[in-house]
């Protein structure tokens, strides 16, 4: 897969460069919106990612031209300008995602991948072609459970032809696609990597025509049938008729495998970048100061100020690459007061000063890039207490399959568990993300003995224990029997799922990984209505229950907000001028994309002809003014709920 990066900032390159090409991406890299334009004009990308802040043309401008002239391709725009107001005109200009600075490596090349499944004719996570599948998230290939060992540039050959099974790919199509515009390979090079694919194929016992030739055309994947033996010749004919029974398909098992790169050595990378982009900071740091000296005695020349700006948004960037988050906001700070519409004046100085000396000092104080300074990329930990060898034994390995990292506390009865608690606690030394308990007795037995009342007190203190010193983390609990007593018993003392101990290993990772998918960020909840006062209050009423809130109060700019916040879910008024809710709800619910978002209505009409009218238009749920906090937040709660439950 090929990319476009239009950025102008050298270590942001370098960084995103090793990253992409980490991944297998080819990269092509311009400085600025102008040549972005040629390049993009010119070449085949299967995606550009744009800084917004560039010289000659910036993003914004870039983007709206590729959208006017007809270019439909992925455009990600990478940006330090986290406003609203930004968000909202890059998505209009035509952008498909937004990602601001600093971000995470991790969830960037997530969006990256995204965006090239939307845009190919294979829309799917896992490829798959017959038994070759081919997993983007880990690099990974293999045919019929073997694995291949491919080189990036073979791995990139069969990922492209993956990308598009019913394509026939000319040689000069695959030059270029599979090679920088900095390269100029011979055809016989294409044919060279096709050779090395099919023996390495054949190898691990595909037919010797799996990737197929169309004489003077190019290459296409033969469509998998076994009814055909595998040493006939496919034509063409045959392989199109073939596509519609054997196209690619989608695996839902999440990866959580690591990524190629350890962080460690991603560590020891920034820190050697560091070396050589800290004396730039720093004399960067030097025209800040000097700007400074001038706003105090009234002598900033024209222009000084803006370019002051840009030095104030490069800093920020390229702390943020470093994970150095205090440093990046007081130079964003700076970056704020820079690009305000009114110039500086010299009553401004102290304030400028003060951002300008601690940025200094921060920068200069900063010799070493700390691990901890770096988004964490260790896989899920799963806790299980459990006596069951057999079972213990049964789910190391689906656990590895899934990514799933486990600590076990092997009890051999309930009346152990208090005893291993707290030494399980020590030996973690962090949270787990799944608590698993399983109980080889009857949780709820119809005759209690002496021994069995024992094990029960303990296993029941055992689970609060669980729950009071993690009291954020899920809890599974594993019984004999599925009754509705045991069920109810295990809700009551802050379980979270309830399993039979006949649930097979893949099912109980089933619902742990489950668990895992549950978001770590606040719900996003946007709200229309044009009672100001209103607005100001509902925040406030909302902010017990975690959630992230998005007011607005003119229907005019509902879709643009929109699309720049995604919310989770959407609160509407009725009567609101120029556009009424109920036509908002329409207007939403005709966009694929928006039908599934959780709607509710919050109105003062009480009449059964509103409600009747916001459910006929697609509402999820109505509720009439004035309305408590904490039955708003349940409302959306149970809403989000179930679209989870949904999804899963």
């Amino acid at each position: 897969m090929k990319i476009l990066l239009v950025e102008d900032d050298d270590l942001l390159i370098k960084v995103l460069t090793r990253n992409l090409t980490a991944h297998h991406y080819i990269v092509d890299t311009v400085k600025d919106g102008e040549m972005g334009w040629t390049y993009g004009s010119t070449f085949e990308y299967d995606l550009i990612v744009l800084d917004i802040m560039l010289p000659k043309l910036d993003g914004i401008s870039l983007c709206k031209r590729f959208r006017t002239q007809g270019y439909t391709l992925p455009i990600l725009l990478l940006t330090a300008q986290d406003t609203i107001t930004a968000k909202v005109q890059g998505l209009d200009a035509g952008a498909d995602d937004y990602v601001v600075k600093p971000f995470d490596p991790v969830e960037l090349i997530a969006r990256i991948r995204a965006l090239v499944r939307r845009g190919s004719a294979n829309p799917f996570p896992l490829l798959t072609w017959g038994d070759l599948l081919l997993n983007p998230s880990t690099c990974e290939v293999s045919y019929n459970g073997r694995p291949l060992n491919l080189t990036t540039m073979e791995y990139d050959l069969l990922e492209v032809l993956l990308r598009d099974c019913q394509h026939v790919f000319s040689t000069e199509e695959l030059l270029d696609r599979l090679w920088s515009s900095e390269e100029f390979p011979s055809e016989a090079t294409v044919r060279s990597h096709i050779r090395r694919v099919r023996h390495k194929l054949v190898a691990a016992g595909a037919p010797h025509d799996f990737i197929a030739t169309m004489h003077g055309r190019g290459y296409y994947l033969k469509a998998p049938n076994t009814e055909e033996s595998t040493t006939r010749t496919t034509t063409p004919e045959n392989h199109l008729r073939g596509v519609a029974k054997s196209k690619a398909t989608l695996s839902n098992s999440p990866q959580h495998l690591p990524p190629p790169d350890s962080q460690q050595q991603y560590l020891a990378f920034l820190n050697e970048t560091w070396t050589t982009t800290k004396p730039k900071s720093i004399d960067q740091m030097t025209f800040l100061l000097q700007t400074v000296r001038d706003l105090q005695t009234n002598q900033l020349a024209p222009g000084q100020q803006a370019q002051a700006q840009q030095v104030a948004h490069k800093l920020a960037g390229t702390l943020g690459v470093f994970g150095l988050t205090k440093t990046m906001h007081i130079a964003r700070q700076l970056e704020y007061w820079l690009g305000g519409r009114e110039p500086l004046q010299p009553k401004h100085a102290p304030l400028m000063k003060t951002l300008v000396t601690s940025l200094q000092q921060e920068i200069e104080q900063t010799n070493l890039i700390q691990m901890s300074q770096l988004p964490s990329r260790q896989s899920p930990l799963l806790l299980i207490v459990s006596g069951d060898i057999e079972f213990n034994q049964s789910i190391v390995g689906v656990a590895a399959s899934r990514g799933i990292r486990l600590e076990i506390a092997p009890v051999l009865d309930a009346t152990q568990a208090l005893q291993v608690t707290e030494s399980a606690f020590d030996a973690l030394g962090q949270n787990p993300d799944v608590v698993l308990l399983r109980f080889s007795h009857t949780l709820t037995p119809s005759a209690v003995t002496e021994q069995s009342a024992v094990e029960l007190s303990n296993f029941w203190e055992t689970l609060q224990t669980f729950k009071h010193r993690y009291p954020e983390t899920p809890i599974i609990v594993m019984g004999d029997r599925g009754e509705l007593s045991d069920r109810l018993q295990v809700m009551r003392q802050g379980g979270k799922l309830f399993l039979t101990a006949q649930t097979p290993p893949e099912k109980v990772m089933d619902a742990v990984v489950n668990l895992l998918r549950t978001p770590e960020v606040p719900h996003k909840v946007m709200i229309l209505d044009d009672d100001q006062e209103w607005l100001r209050t509902l925040p406030t009423l909302l902010k017990p229950w975690g959630f992230k809130v998005t007011t607005l109060a003119d229907p005019q700019q509902f879709w643009n907000v929109l699309q720049a916040v995604s919310p989770d879910a959407l609160v509407l008024d009725v009567n609101m001028p120029q556009i009424n809710g109920f036509e908002l709800c329409q207007l939403l619910r005709s966009d694929p994309h928006w039908q599934r978002l959780p709607v509710l209505f919050l109105s003062v009409l009480t009449d059964s002809n509103s409600q009747n009218q916001a459910f006929s238009v697609g509402a999820d749920d109505y509720l009439c003014k004035p309305v408590m906090g904490v039955e708003l937040a349940n409302r959306i709660l149970r809403r989000l709920q179930r679209v989870k439950a949904w999804a899963s």
